[in-house]
């Protein structure tokens, strides 16, 4: 029945009661009811009020003053206030494509179906670029093009479909468990309470303890069991209704239609048993199964928050406050929210770093493993970059803020776990789409098991369709997949390594072919000067020229001369231009009306369209020249990985073949090859020839490539699975779907050993869920499963899900 809505004044807008336009305006039906409104905007508003389910706010305003009414109700104005950019800037971010980004936190998913439902509403929400959910973490990664759509508008059309989204926040995460974990013990309370009273009296009847009674003795204890199981069907069942109401409303089955078609029916026919005094009575069956499922949903809860915590969003390492410096000596406490770039704050031993920063003070070390996961502390000196989350150790230091909130490299971090977390690789996918149609099947499997049996034995075809919904219900189906893959991703966090892509978990199995980088992944990318020479004698000059121009570069190999002592004393550079991959070039102005020259810093091939004979410079990487002369010759070098060798090695033992390619001399790239057993490589290539190269092999198969330089990027974008280290230019870690925090490279070897165990372990849970639910059905359709086993053959099912992929959780003592 449409509920009865209070009108406005004749001639006034429903919506706000103001006076309706000459022509009537427009109109907008409410609670079935068509209404006039003055114009777009109110018709708008007045449509997302009745989407939302909350007409109650045209029932009980108070109308007696127009002026004074609100226009909004508190739930949607409570949602526009994310819109706010102040408010956004601590949750949200900008990727690369000019999207922002965040991530949600949804209440009231339940399994796949529910995440699948609110990922199909956004995706085809206009202005929403990506939507991805993930019902293990029960979070929502959602990218939107703020001219097209606002924030507010996104989580109203979550809240449509029955949910609440809000941004994620994970400093209230501990709360929102235990409020959870406290709505599942109260109705697990009851049910259990329930279940053991109704249970005696149903052990009594059935083996006969009670035979000499009397008819209305026996119908006296159905009574006192329909007591016992009333308050368990209205209240401890309620979640499992609520769920299968909102994919009802939505039209796409999930695991609790079936659940709840189950409860009420097995309820209903015993009611009717109880009030007409004829058949059987199944109360305890209706009080064990919803017992025994909400068991199995809040052990589900604990996994959950195993997971979560595992991969515990690390934004929450963050202080609440630091020390501003006012003047020298004087410092404010403020809101770590509040602060700005160019701000100095002071952070004393033991405490978190508040935000990205330079340090000022001399030197410190700084416990890293939050992000890196290397507990071993990191000796900075003055100027180095100090990272927020990371725990000052041994003195109070200075810092000038670089980066706050959603800037800082702890953020991106988290967004790149979430953006993991969202994303499914494609055997997860078809899990889910299955365990969709699985229930569509059940539903029509059950009605056939009920025709049939009508026929064989009428008194049984109710009982026997109740224990064939409950039993082949595909909730451990529906956990296989996203609990493997969140167990995958929390056990790289764990050796620092961030899954940006999971589809890296299937698509690493057909790799036949690891390209690596010379510079700075198989080596530490530690540079120094090791041999120069001046074929002017002008070393001071030279000197000078070298470090201005590598100012401006990136690469590692300019690491080294903007350290160098030369007094920075050549500013006369314009024109400057950053060539990736080969150098840096400038014009010079040597002094004050003297003729501007080319000028050039770089790599052999690069000066030798100047001078082709510094290609036979036979130790020189690095060579300053000017259109007339060769300036200086340097050779920059760094030392291998200390554990390269290994890490190639047992790659090589697992099929793999290696290849090495460089931007490098010949000379210096068969040096490393000859340390580290590589007989494929190329020397001297420019980014263009590595990309060349890597479209050559995926002809031949899947192709991983690792790097860390700017001039990586467009191959790691290229390659089927890409992996960069923490230290790597931002181009790089774009790029890559693999980042490996800890400068490790054996952390190659941890990629391939867990995303191996994690397809395994996800395997074996759709296995075992298919066979179940396969298995499970001729037994259950042929009437040898009661109700009550059935609940406990899936609850035992989703369990041994949920403690296959735990295993995942687990890693060896030396990893920390």
């Amino acid at each position: 029945m449409a509920k009865t809505l209070p009108q406005p004044p004749a001639g006034c807008c429903f919506h706000c009661l103001q006076p309706l336009p000459k022509d009537g305006g427009y109109r907008v039906t409410v609670a079935e009811q068509s209404q006039n409104v003055c114009c777009f905007g109110c018709q708008a508003v007045a449509q997302t009020i009745e989407q939302q389910g909350l007409v109650h706010f045209y029932q009980y305003r108070d109308t007696s003053n127009p002026l004074q009414i609100p226009l909004l109700p508190d739930e949607l104005q409570q949602l526009e206030a994310y819109d706010q950019r102040e408010l956004q800037e601590q949750f949200t971010q900008i990727d690369e494509t000019g999207q922002r980004t965040t991530t949600l936190s949804v209440e009231g998913m339940t399994c796949a179906a529910c995440a699948w439902l609110i990922e199909q509403q956004l995706q085809r929400f206009n202005g929403v670029a990506v939507a991805r959910v993930n019902a293990t973490t029960e979070r929502v990664f959602v990218s939107w093009d703020e001219t097209q759509v606002k924030l507010s508008e996104i989580l109203q059309q979550i809240a449509g479909l029955g949910y609440r989204a809000l941004p994620f926040q994970a400093a209230t995460q501990e709360q929102d468990f235990k409020r959870r974990r406290r709505y599942f013990v109260r109705r697990i309370g009851i049910a259990g309470l329930a279940t053991m009273q109704v249970m005696m009296i149903a052990v009594a009847l059935y083996f006969g303890m009670v035979n000499e009674l009397d008819d209305n003795l026996r119908q006296f204890f159905w009574w006192i069991s329909l007591l016992f199981a009333t308050p368990v069907l209205l209240y401890s069942a309620q979640p499992f209704y609520l769920s299968a109401l909102r994919s009802i409303q939505a039209k796409q089955l999930n695991m609790d239609v079936p659940v709840s078609l189950a409860l009420l029916s097995a309820y209903g026919a015993s009611a009717y048993a109880t009030l007409s005094n004829t058949g059987e009575v199944y109360f305890e069956s209706v009080s064990m199964f919803t017992f025994l499922l909400l068991v199995g949903r809040y052990l589900e809860l604990l996994a959950k928050q195993k997971a979560i915590a595992t991969a515990a969003n690390l934004v929450k390492l963050l202080p609440a406050s630091a020390q501003r410096e006012i003047e020298p000596g004087r410092y404010e406490s403020v809101a770590v929210n509040q602060l700005q770039v160019g701000d100095v704050v002071q952070v004393l031993a033991g405490q978190t770093l508040p935000a990205d920063g330079e340090l000022l003070s001399q030197q410190t070390e700084i416990n890293e493993s939050m992000l890196t996961g290397e507990s071993i502390p990191v000796l900075h000196q003055q100027g180095s970059q100090v990272l927020a989350g990371t725990l000052n150790q041994t003195q109070p230091i200075r810092v000038r803020v670089q980066a706050t909130q959603q800037s800082t490299v702890m953020a991106k971090i988290a967004a790149l776990q979430d953006q993991a977390l969202a994303n499914k690789p494609r055997l997860a996918e078809r899990a889910e789409r299955l365990a969709n149609q699985f229930v569509k099947q059940l539903l029509i499997l059950a009605a056939a098991t009920f025709l049939v049996w009508s026929f064989i034995e009428p008194a049984e075809a109710f009982w026997v369709t109740l224990a064939v919904l409950v039993a082949t219900c595909p909730c451990a189906l529906a956990l296989a997949a996203p609990t493997a893959v969140t167990g995958v991703i929390h056990r790289l966090n764990r050796y620092g390594i961030i899954l940006r892509n999971t589809e890296v978990i299937e698509t690493l199995r057909a790799v036949q072919t690891v390209i690596v980088d010379k510079t700075g992944t198989l080596t530490t990318g530690q540079f120094k000067l090791t041999e120069s020479s001046y074929p002017n004698g002008q070393q001071e000059l030279a000197d000078r020229l070298a470090k201005s121009l590598e100012l401006h570069s990136e690469h590692p190999l300019a690491a080294p001369f903007k350290m160098l002592d030369a007094e920075l004393a050549v500013t006369q550079l314009s024109d400057v231009e950053v060539k990736l991959g080969a150098g840096v070039s400038a014009t010079w102005q040597p002094i004050d009306n003297a003729p501007s020259i080319a000028i050039r810093i770089g790599a052999p091939q690069f000066i030798a369209a100047w001078h082709p004979s510094v290609l036979s410079h036979s130790s020189a990487n690095v060579v300053l020249a000017t259109e007339s002369q060769v300036l200086a010759y340097y050779q920059v070098e760094d030392e291998l990985r200390d554990d390269a060798l290994n890490t190639l090695d047992a790659l090589r033992q697992q099929g793999l073949e290696i290849v090495m390619l460089t931007g490098d001399r010949q000379a210096n790239a068969q040096r490393v090859a000859d340390q580290l057993n590589i007989t494929a490589f190329l020397a001297e290539c420019l980014p263009a020839d590595k990309l060349a190269y890597v479209e050559q092999q995926q002809k031949h198969g899947a192709v991983m490539m690792i790097g860390d330089g700017i001039n990586d990027g467009p191959v790691l974008a290229q390659a089927d699975v890409s992996m960069t280290f923490g230290q790597a230019a931002d181009l790089a870690r774009q790029a890559a779907d693999v980042v490996a925090m800890r400068n490790d490279f054996s952390a190659v070897l941890q990629l391939f050993s867990s995303t191996a165990q994690s397809r395994r372990i996800l395997r074996q849970n759709v296995t075992w869920a298919l066979v179940y639910n396969l298995g499970i059905i001729p037994i259950a359709v042929v009437g040898w499963v009661t109700p009550y086993i059935a609940a406990i053959g899936m609850s035992i099912s989703s369990l041994l899900v949920l403690a296959n992929s735990l295993r995942l959780y687990r890693t060896s003592k030396d990893t920390r």
